[in-house]
């Protein structure tokens, strides 16, 4: 059976390299499964969840937003974050909404620090979502 490539990088380096079956990606216009073969293209991503199928196996990461490339062979992602479902700790998640929230009821931030916090804001509510629908499944 034919894999790809699949390498997450995040600021704090390399989170993920190895051969997958498919990753399903949150595409800044939806979710995108990605098969082997996959026609070339570079696209935006957003704060979500994203799959890895690894010999039958499905990991979870929460990403935040970034890029991805993608080849006939591979798939590189530029991501902010990334977390493992199993890493993600739900109370630290929801402090940081509550402190991004109230940053951003203040109304004082402007220009990158009030888009840095927009980005945490989505990566804790994406981490929370995942942890919380993982849980009730």
């Amino acid at each position: 059976m034919a894999t790809l490539k699949l390498e997450i990088v995040t600021p704090e380096g390399q989170i993920f390299s190895g051969d997958v079956d498919s990753v399903l990606l949150p595409g800044a216009e939806g979710d995108m499964g990605i098969l082997p073969h996959h026609e070339m293209l570079v696209t935006e991503l957003t704060a979500g969840e994203l799959q890895i199928v690894q010999k039958g196996q499905t990991q979870v990461l929460a990403i935040g937003e970034g890029f991805a490339e993608i080849t006939g062979e591979s798939v590189a992602v530029l991501t902010d974050g990334a977390v493992n479902e199993k890493d993600i700790d739900e109370k630290i998640a929801e402090a940081a909404v509550k402190r991004a929230e109230e940053l951003l009821k203040s109304n004082t931030l402007e220009g990158e620090e009030l888009e840095a916090t927009q980005a945490a804001l989505a990566r804790s509510l994406v981490q929370i979502n995942i942890k919380r629908r993982r849980r009730s499944s």
